[in-house]
């Protein structure tokens, strides 16, 4: 039978080549896993919604409107990332002003907004990103100052593309709200 000495030999060289083994994996997932700085570029199919529609009588209807998002984002550190956010919607639409008092409520016409916002981002991993940012609402009729918070999934792709889903909510001061989701692609520049 096996006698003890020999049964001790090979358990140690198991541990041995084990830890080798477990070593390499451990330093292939640090290089893997190193962060370096890098821009990122994006784009998405959305879908805005606003509960504020008018339809051309007047009465109020819950308004679903295409858009495309436009994203340009910086990550300078593996958690933070700054960015400059841009939603246009591709159709003309009319809304009631929720600001208003009860007595100046008023009907206004957007006429293809564009509304780009700068973006501050944390990502609590790889994956998830929690966004706020603050920026306008542009249109020939009149312009809106808002602020927009939102969410972001991404899943990794080979070459440095990304798929991604996004959920974003922006109020229009003075004005009306919006939320929005979408699904986009995006291509990393820079990364190591």
């Amino acid at each position: 039978m096996f006698s003890t000495n020999y049964f001790r030999k090979t358990v140690f060289l198991a541990v041995i080549l084990y830890l080798i083994n477990y070593n390499g994996i451990i330093a292939q997932e640090s290089k893997e896993k190193a962060f370096s700085p890098h821009h990122q570029m994006g784009i998405s199919i959305n879908h805005v919604h606003v509960f504020e529609g008018r339809d051309e009588e007047g009465n109020r209807e819950v308004l679903s409107l295409p858009a495309w998002g436009v994203d340009y984002t910086f990550q300078f550190h593996k958690k933070w990332a700054v960015g400059l956010h841009t939603d246009f919607v591709i159709e003309k639409f009319k809304v009631e002003k929720v600001y208003a008092n009860d007595e100046d409520k008023e009907t206004v016409e957007r006429s293809y907004p564009i509304a780009p916002a700068v973006m501050g981002i944390y990502k609590p991993n790889e994956s998830l990103s929690i966004l706020l940012g603050f920026g306008g609402e542009f249109a020939k009729e009149e312009n809106y100052f808002l602020t927009r918070v939102g969410l972001e999934y991404g899943y990794e792709l080979p070459k440095n593309w990304e798929i991604f889903g996004t959920f974003s909510y922006d109020l229009k001061w003075n004005a009306y709200d919006s939320w929005g989701i979408g699904l986009g692609i995006a291509k990393n520049f820079g990364r190591k």
